[in-house]
């Protein structure tokens, strides 16, 4: 099923001259998944401090964007630079579960928006992550299948920042928008599981 990751390869060919300038100043690629995940819990403790205001929901976006652009800089410096390590590659899977996390959950503390709905979408976000990761467990690929994988998931909770952001009272809507998160987040599960046992020798 066809996600936002499958633009990544684009998105990469872009950020290359970025990570090689990077490589060339003696970053490594540790730094820059830290990077991440500081930017990250920064822009998450943003929105729980004051829950529902408006400048931290509609930065969101930006600060999801940026992120997502560090997370590939970061793959492009371990695989095309010799920087990848078994500490490297461990970072970067927690930073991932960490970030999430930090980013989506402070969502729960706004007025309005139904707490137990954004935990469970949370929660299941990072059991399809945690699903992903066990391909090379059982000798197949990381999976990245979707409906509602990482990048999904930054734009879905970008757009709900927005929404919110330029004046849409949660109410109803929220939690119906949520729910549908939830409902492609297990299907996400379900896809990624299914994919690695068919893989699986």
């Amino acid at each position: 099923m066809a996600t936002i990751y499958d633009l990544k390869p684009k998105f990469q060919a872009l950020l290359r001259p970025a990570a090689a300038s990077l490589v060339d100043a003696g970053v490594t690629a540790n730094a820059v998944t830290v990077a991440a995940l500081l930017l990250s819990v920064v822009q998450g403790a943003s929105i729980a401090l004051v829950p529902g205001a408006v400048l931290p929901l509609l930065v969101l976006p930006v600060t999801l964007f940026v992120r997502m652009a560090l997370n590939a800089i970061d793959g492009i410096m371990a695989k095309e630079h010799g920087q990848a390590t078994p500490h490297g590659a461990v970072l970067n899977e927690l930073s991932d579960v960490i970030s999430d996390a930090a980013l989506y959950l402070p969502f729960a503390l706004i007025p309005g928006v139904s707490a137990g709905l954004v935990v469970l979408v949370v929660v299941a976000g990072l059991i399809s992550e945690m699903a992903g990761v066990l391909g090379p467990l059982l000798k197949a690929s990381r999976c990245y299948d979707g409906p509602l994988g990482k990048s999904d998931r930054a734009f879905a909770f970008g757009l709900l920042a927005v929404l919110i952001g330029i004046g849409f009272a949660p109410g109803l809507w929220t939690s119906i928008y949520l729910a549908v998160l939830l409902a492609l987040s297990a299907r996400t599960v379900v896809n990624r599981a299914r994919r690695i046992v068919a893989e699986a020798p």
